[in-house]
């Protein structure tokens, strides 16, 4: 059985810090299928909410352009 880290599970807050987002944009994406990956630790609507560090900046890295001539807006909507 893989044991996770705690400091690979990153809190909302935490995710945002890193992503130079508030919060409720996090919530918002996560509303719309957008943003990392996460995961909800229990079925209850309040249950915490978690992203694993590896994902986000892997989430990060597919979000690299060399200019703004390397998207399109449809790209931008993801």
């Amino acid at each position: 059985m893989a044991t996770v880290e705690l400091d690979d599970l990153l809190s909302n807050e935490q995710t945002a810090a890193i992503l130079g987002l508030k919060p409720n944009t996090l919530e918002i994406w996560r509303c719309k299928g957008k943003g990392p990956a996460f995961i909800k630790l229990g079925e209850h609507p309040s249950s915490p909410i978690r992203y694993q560090r590896s994902r986000v900046m892997a989430w990060l890295h597919a979000h690299l352009h060399a200019s703004t001539s390397s998207y399109t807006v449809a790209n931008r909507s993801a």
